[in-house]
């Protein structure tokens, strides 16, 4: 199935992930490709599933009882990368080019 350019777009905004390479647009079309096989699945007198918390009003929460903490510097010591005492996001999150600025794959689909 073929993904559009409006379609593509919307996605690259929403996942913060390029697709404007042919490999990704492979990979994205073989993934929805493996999702449409759930259209094919009979699902006549099934009826939807329940939450396990459908009935209840009030949820019941433990105490809270910190047993540990002041980790800070162990816990950065994870990090791959840092910006002062943050973490630092993969890359993904940068700006993508408007859709009429775009040299896409899926010209003319």
């Amino acid at each position: 199935q073929k993904v559009s350019v409006e379609v593509l777009d919307h996605l690259e905004h929403l996942a913060l992930v390029d697709f404007r390479d042919s490999e990704g647009v492979e990979r994205l079309q073989k993934a929805i490709q493996f999702a449409d096989q759930l259209h094919e699945v009979n699902t006549d007198g099934v009826e939807p599933m329940d939450s396990v918390l459908e009935d209840r009003w009030c949820l019941y929460l433990r105490d809270d009882d910190v047993t540990e903490g002041n980790c800070t510097k162990d816990l950065m010591e994870n990090a791959r990368e840092k910006v002062e005492e943050y973490f630092v996001a993969p890359p993904g999150n940068i700006p993508l080019p408007k859709l009429e600025e775009q040299d896409t794959f899926l010209q003319g689909s």
